[in-house]
């Protein structure tokens, strides 16, 4: 069985990274896929983007991803010049070229990948059925599919439909409910479309919090410091 890893919502949270980095050494998957929002809240935007270029395979963009490339362009929101000034235009460039949504094919599988807003809704745990329906139908693949990966809530959980599999990473940086670095391990037969079991495996790692806002607290002009302060000591969303 090949490995999959699917991560999202870094956040600028470096010390979050490399905690997941130290668990990926010991995982070695055979595949990396990075579902969304690599920018905004924390503090080092430009590590981020880079770390995900250097250790993903495929990605899609987030809601942040894509706000973050249309307000550098337009400067409609001012107070994220922050972030622009670390980013800069070719990371800009790169983010702007990531699609909205990938598909995989496991186990006799198919998997629709989307981090949720901008380009679908934002999925919750405890949405209803109907809503979490919805997750199953792409506006770019003329396909059915089996289960959707999806972000964007930063909680992660497994729930299953008569439709199929609703599986979020839950966030790497920024995890709201349980403040740990949360991703998705996928587990099955990469590409085949025989049927064959497959395995979903929530990972939840522990790192050092207070040194992520401490890295934050060098940066005074990080826009609602206090807010990603305090989502990094509770889990309890902020702004």
């Amino acid at each position: 069985m090949g490995k999959i890893l699917f991560l999202s919502d870094i956040h600028g949270n470096m010390p979050a990274v490399r905690a997941l980095e130290k668990e990926m050494q010991k995982i070695q998957p055979d595949d990396v896929w990075f579902v969304g929002d690599a920018v905004g809240k924390g503090p080092e935007n430009d590590k981020a983007v880079d770390w995900v270029r250097a250790n993903c395979k495929h990605y899609v963009k987030g809601n942040w991803d894509d706000g973050m490339c249309k307000n550098y362009r337009t400067r409609e929101y001012p107070d994220m010049d922050f972030f622009w000034k670390q980013l800069g235009e070719e990371r800009i460039v790169w983010l702007e070229s990531l699609p909205f949504e990938g598909e995989l094919l496991v186990s006799g599988l198919w998997f629709r990948i989307v981090h949720g807003r901008p380009s679908d809704r934002l999925y919750q745990a405890y949405d209803s059925w109907e809503e979490l329906n919805q997750g199953f139908k792409s506006k770019v693949f003329d396909r059915v599919f089996n289960a959707y990966i999806c972000a964007d809530s930063h909680m992660p959980y497994v729930r299953a439909s008569q439709l199929g599999y609703a599986i979020n990473t839950g966030s790497v940086g920024n995890s709201l409910g349980i403040p740990r670095v949360h991703a998705l391990l996928l587990e099955g037969e990469i590409g085949s479309s025989e049927p064959a079991p497959v395995k979903f495996d929530i990972l939840s790692i522990p790192y050092d919090n207070n040194e992520a806002i401490a890295i934050a607290e060098q940066y005074p002009e990080l826009p609602h410091l206090d807010s990603y302060r305090n989502e990094l000591l509770t889990g309890i969303y902020s702004r």
